[in-house]
């Protein structure tokens, strides 16, 4: 998996908050060996889709299919969750998801 990173323009103004994304949470919690980065990947997307955080959810798409997720195991995966998280949860998460496989494939 690419190494991720938070955006670097925001360490202008933030440069605390990118340093512990960096280090912390994408340094640290996404290496740990008890999940595989597939796994983690599953389980970010849904959160984020789940609690309607759409912002930083299309970039975690990106992940999850570099993480080796494909585009039908996150529309199921979406699909499931909208009867957990709701309806427009979902609709939101699939257009994301639609748009950037749309992209992969063009």
């Amino acid at each position: 998996m690419p190494k991720q990173s938070a955006p670097q323009d925001l360490a202008a103004i933030a440069p605390k908050l990118v340093e512990v994304t960096d280090e912390i949470l994408f340094g640290d919690i996404w290496e740990r060996p008890g999940l595989s980065p597939r796994d983690r990947s599953l389980v970010t997307v849904s959160v984020l889709a789940a609690l309607y955080r759409s912002e930083q959810l299309g970039y975690h798409l990106g992940v999850a299919l570099d993480n080796g997720l494909g585009v039908e195991e996150l529309s199921e995966a979406i699909t499931h969750l909208a009867f957990y998280a709701g309806w427009p949860n979902a609709m939101t998460a699939i257009t994301q998801l639609k748009k950037i496989a749309d992209e992969r494939s063009a």
